[in-house]
Order: structure tokens, then C-alpha cells, then sequence
């Protein structure tokens, strides 16, 4: 497949991504409301990618987002910074002290084991990501004169508020007018759609953005709720895909938006919160790909999985144009972050292509 990459001797960044970050307070085996100690972590759906580019594929990667000026402020910047990933993007924005005027969002997550799934509690209003418009960030000069080879975004930021509806769409348009290859993950939240319009304004800003976009991704949920395709006779509950269910889906998105150069899609079956069967299906050039299966996958954090997946495909996509090659790239990342803790990998390049290549889990000494 071609996707007409700009060349890296042109461009500061191989990728860049914009969305919110927010302080991950995790409980490690225990509840959120029993707990009483959390160790932190930085997350959010679109920098997971960035942290998974740089770090594990090696990527010069950034992060268009704001934070308040304070603190919890500067706490995410250095996690930001322990990952690599440039923070010259960022827009600082000044408070009040208390948060009237913006803040940092926090996300409690614990993980869940057994048959008590994993449990999230968002404190995200009012963030100063939320309140950004499109003349916030100067993305002519992002996209014109530092230059970036590709573009990730994705519904979580789309759906924080008004302003972040227009402002994904400024800056895809940005992007595609300086060349620029969009990945975007619709990643639906109900919770956050709801108060802004429903899944109503969902399907009115997704088949918008949509019209944008080179490389879509999301899930069964995503594609349904967002573009309104749907898959016929999937099992209640998901203990059963219906792949060639998925299948329909994906070419029948792929052939209302003929500008989607690859599509893909994350295949999970929910056994327990700790083992899931895993795999991805991606289509591109009238092809559909599937990813090895890991079934009875052992997860130890789930969180972050799929934006590991996306990470993985487009470092495929990136450097060998090879659509079978990417989306096996995406599932073995995805499922190598599962196995550790925070939203973000600590997998490396080489064991991503020795569990691609069928390695096990044998020690290494």
C-alpha cells in the first residue's frame, strides 16, 4: 500500500498527536475506594501512541496539547519527558489555584482480576485541553514549518468538549494540506458525548473528521456508534466474533469513505478482566489482514492496549507499507503492553518481532 509519506530530511517529527494527558492514579491489586496509596502514571488515548512510537519503534515523536501551570503541570511533563517524547508542543495556560479557570485532568484506574472487571473514574472537566480553540495552536507552523510525516488524533479529544470538535478538525485539515498522513481512533465514550450532544453530535463530528482521514482504527463498539456501521449476528455479550462480520464492516466503511487508505479493527473476546483472546484485522487495497491470535492472552493492565495496537500499526505502516506486517506489529504490541502496568508500553522493538516471529516466554538469561 502507499500512503505518500514525506520524507524525514523534511520533517522534525515522524509523528505527532493531539489530545488530552491525564494523571493516571493507580491503586496497583487494590480498589479505588479502598485504597490509600495510588502510584501515578501520565495516559491519555492519543499520547499512548507518541509514548509508544518513541519508545519501543524508536520514533521521533510529539504531543500538541495544554496543560495548567502548576504542579500537577509540570509532574505530567517530566513523566512526558521520562518517555521521550518532545514537549515543545505543550501550551501552558495560567490558573487561578483552584481550578476555575482550567485544570489537569486525573483518571483513577484499577485494573480489575478475575471476574470483577477493571474500573475507571474520571476527573477531566473543565481541563485546559478542553478549553483550547483552533487559534490556540498555531498549526500552520506545526505542520508547514516543523513538519510531521504523520498525524494521530482520535475521539476521546474530539469529544471533550465544543471547542475540541472544532479544533480536530483545524488541525486535520492542517495536516492534510501540508501533506501530512492522519491516523485517527474513534475510541467512543458514551459518557463523554452525552454532554455535548449524544450520539447524535458523535456521528455528526466523526463523519466529518472521517472524510479526513488516511488510516482509521477503533473497535466493533467505535465503528458502530461513531459511523453507524454495523456487525450483523456478533455474539451477546462478545464471547464469540463474528469475523466475517467484522469483515463486512470494515469494507463497507472502506467503500463509503474512499479516501481511508488502510482500516483496521481489534478483535478481543473477554473471558476474564486477566484472559482475553486477542487479534486485529486490517484492511487496505481491497484486502483484509489478520493478525496472529493470542488467545488466552494473561493481562495484567488493559488499559492502553488498543492504543498500543495503534502504535504498533502504524510503525508498520511507516516502514514497510506492508498491511499484513502492520496490523501483526499492532497486536503483538498491544498485547505485550497488557502484560504490564500504566497505560503506556515498557515493551521493546525486539520483543515485539520475536513474539511476531512465534517467540515464547521462556527466561532470558
Amino acid at each position: 500500500m502507499k500512503l505518500d509519506l514525506k520524507s524525514k530530511s523534511e520533517c522534525r517529527y515522524d509523528a505527532v498527536s493531539l489530545g488530552e494527558i491525564m494523571l493516571r492514579l493507580d491503586p496497583g491489586e487494590g480498589r479505588i475506594r479502598c485504597a490509600r496509596e495510588f502510584r501515578v502514571w501520565e495516559g491519555g488515548g492519543e499520547y499512548n501512541v507518541m509514548r509508544g512510537l518513541r519508545r519501543c519503534f524508536g520514533m521521533q515523536t510529539g504531543v500538541i496539547t495544554a496543560f495548567a501551570d502548576n504542579e500537577v503541570g509540570k509532574l505530567m511533563e517530566d513523566l512526558i519527558l521520562q518517555g521521550g517524547v518532545d514537549t515543545s508542543l505543550i501550551k501552558w495556560c495560567k490558573t487561578d489555584g483552584i481550578g476555575r479557570t482550567c485544570r489537569n485532568g486525573l483518571n483513577f484506574t484499577e485494573r480489575g482480576f478475575g471476574i470483577r472487571g477493571a474500573v475507571g473514574c474520571s476527573d477531566r472537566a473543565n481541563t485546559a485541553i478542553s478549553k483550547m480553540t483552533p487559534d490556540d495552536f498555531d498549526f500552520e507552523y506545526i505542520f508547514g514549518t516543523l513538519g510531521a510525516r504523520w498525524f494521530h488524533t482520535g475521539g476521546i479529544y474530539a469529544a471533550l468538549s465544543e471547542q475540541s470538535c472544532e479544533t480536530v478538525i483545524a488541525a486535520i485539515k492542517t495536516a492534510k494540506k501540508h501533506g501530512t498522513v492522519v491516523s485517527y481512533d474513534l475510541n467512543y465514550r458514551p459518557s463523554m458525548w452525552s454532554a455535548i450532544g449524544g450520539i447524535d453530535k458523535c456521528r455528526e463530528v466523526n463523519r466529518e473528521i472521517a472524510k479526513y482521514v488516511d488510516v482509521m482504527i477503533g473497535n466493533e463498539e467505535d465503528f458502530t456508534a461513531c459511523l453507524g456501521f454495523e456487525i450483523e449476528g456478533n455474539d451477546e455479550g462478545l464471547k464469540k466474533l463474528n469475523i466475517e462480520g467484522y469483515k463486512k464492516m470494515i469494507n463497507e466503511a472502506a467503500a463509503t469513505y474512499p479516501n481511508f487508505k488502510a482500516v483496521a479493527t481489534t478483535l478481543r473476546t473477554v473471558k476474564t478482566a486477566t484472559v482475553n483472546d486477542w487479534s486485529a484485522l486490517c484492511w487496505a487495497d481491497g484486502e483484509i489482514y489478520k493478525a496472529a491470535d493470542y488467545n488466552g492472552l494473561e493481562i495484567l493492565d488493559r488499559v492502553g492496549g488498543g492504543d498500543s495496537f495503534a502504535s504498533g500499526l502504524i510503525y508498520g505502516l511507516m516502514t514497510t507499507g506492508d498491511a499484513e506486517k502492520a496490523v501483526n506489529y499492532g497486536a503483538a504490541h498491544g498485547a505485550l503492553a497488557m502484560t504490564t502496568p500504566g497505560d503506556t508500553t515498557m515493551a521493546s522493538l525486539k520483543e515485539v518481532e520475536s513474539l511476531m516471529a512465534g517467540g515464547g516466554a521462556r527466561v532470558k538469561r
